[in-house]
């Protein structure tokens, strides 16, 4: 009998050796923004939102990273090169641009080249001297010219990046507050976050924010925008009757 008992423990030990370990959950990100729609007036000289989230079911904060991404919608953009030809500026060459975020803005836990590789942040379009158009129109290299189209939207605000902005509130709990100018164009943006572990990928989330105006300023932009040989005689109109009230007023006795 004790024979018996003993075989039956032996023939067991194997299962229990080699039952597969409860499966590890992979980490995962959670993020979400303080308002989903900013309102432009004639007063309105920039605001900023605030973009929080979690990392849930991590591990280790060793290898971890944190990046806000905001993206403005796709415009156009042509860039001119001037050249001095006989003592005269003008326009020799130009390259146009597609595709390209009108507005950009990036915040992360530390220099992106430091996070991953430059293929990944390529593919996802993570940082300034990433970003690539989808179409180009130039007869010589367009390098120079989507360089210059960069430098330009730096210099006016547009594009941006912050790196090490990202403030940890505990060991999971993350914020950042995303500047959004006076000169931000209209239109929906992309509120997107990834979690990078070890240089790739493992979570991300996007989330919509929409720009527009409001009110007199709306109807103004619709009207400029969808009838604008109507807004340049309007105008032009306004034009006529303000000045000729200031001539009726300001008229010197004779």
């Amino acid at each position: 009998m004790r024979r018996a008992l003993l075989a039956l423990a032996f023939l067991a030990l194997p299962v229990f050796l080699f039952l597969p370990a409860s499966p590890t959950r992979a980490d995962d990100i959670v993020s979400g923004i303080s308002q989903n729609v900013i309102q432009i007036k004639s007063n309105y000289t920039g605001s900023d939102i605030v973009v929080f989230g979690s990392v849930e079911n991590s591990r280790s904060s060793q290898g971890r990273d944190v990046v806000v991404v905001v993206r403005g919608p796709d415009a156009r953009m042509t860039v001119r090169r001037r050249d001095r030809i006989a003592g005269v500026w003008v326009n020799s060459d130009a390259a146009r641009f597609e595709g390209l975020p009108a507005y950009y803005y990036l915040a992360s836990t530390q220099p992106v080249d430091r996070i991953a590789p430059p293929a990944a942040l390529a593919r996802y379009g993570v940082g300034i001297r990433y970003l690539y158009p989808s179409a180009v129109g130039s007869h010589h290299d367009p390098h120079f010219f989507l360089e210059a189209a960069k430098r330009h939207l730096k210099q006016v605000g547009l594009y941006a990046e912050a790196p090490g902005d990202i403030d940890f509130q505990s060991e999971n709990l993350f914020s950042t507050h995303v500047p959004v100018p006076a000169a931000a164009p209209r239109g929906q943006y992309n509120v997107e976050v990834y979690l990078f572990r070890n240089g790739q990928v493992v979570s991300a989330q996007s989330t919509p924010l929409f720009v527009d105006a409001t009110g007199l300023e709306r109807q103004l932009y619709n009207l400029a925008h969808n009838a604008p040989l109507r807004y340049g005689l309007a105008c032009v109109f306004m034009a006529m009757l303000l000045g000729w009230i200031s001539s009726v007023l300001f008229r010197r006795p004779t």
